[in-house]
């Protein structure tokens, strides 16, 4: 599903930007220009980010990314 109109920019590719290390906002918006327009697609970014950190492992206080075969 797109979630930046202005980008172009779909909820798999966030994920995709997630698995590759991105833990915040503002590295998504560097890394995709997601948010970077209107800003409109802040709020549901900012879930597809809380939703995929809540699953991702933590260790002191850093998200831990295993590579997987």
């Amino acid at each position: 599903m797109y979630v930046c109109v202005c980008k172009g920019i779909t909820d798999r590719q966030i994920k995709a930007a997630i698995d590759n290390g991105a833990s915040s906002l503002g590295q998504l918006r560097k890394a995709l220009g997601v948010a970077s327009q209107c800003g409109k697609c802040s709020v549901m970014t900012r879930e597809i980010l809380d939703e995929a950190l809540s699953e991702t492992p933590m260790i002191n206080g850093l998200p831990q990314f295993y590579a997987v075969a």
